[in-house]
């Protein structure tokens, strides 16, 4: 019977391997990419949207309605990503407050 557990547990530590850290590394920097992008486009509305209401205010433009498109996506983006940026901060407060 002790051949069989140990075959068994032979198999079983067969199928473990040392966890793959190459792909980290990578997933990070995916993940640095996709968030450095994002704050792009947030500052590319809010530039957008000043320079629309710098039109506005310098009678340059009549596009009252297209300003307003503007300025609402710049808020919308904006708020969007300042809770992003709460839940990563909260998320890293609780990895923090974990007990090893």
């Amino acid at each position: 019977m002790s051949s069989i557990a140990d075959i068994t547990l032979k198999s079983h530590l067969q199928g473990l391997s040392a966890p793959k850290t190459a792909s980290v590394p990578n997933m990070s920097d995916k993940f640095a990419e996709a968030l450095k992008g994002s704050i792009a486009e947030v500052n590319q509305a809010q530039v957008a949207a000043d320079h629309a209401a710098q039109q506005i205010a310098a009678g340059e433009t009549k596009d009252l309605h297209g300003a307003m498109i503007k300025l609402e996506e710049a808020d919308i983006s904006l708020r969007l990503m300042v809770q992003v940026r709460n839940k990563a901060v909260e998320a890293y407060q609780e990895i923090m407050r974990m007990q090893v």
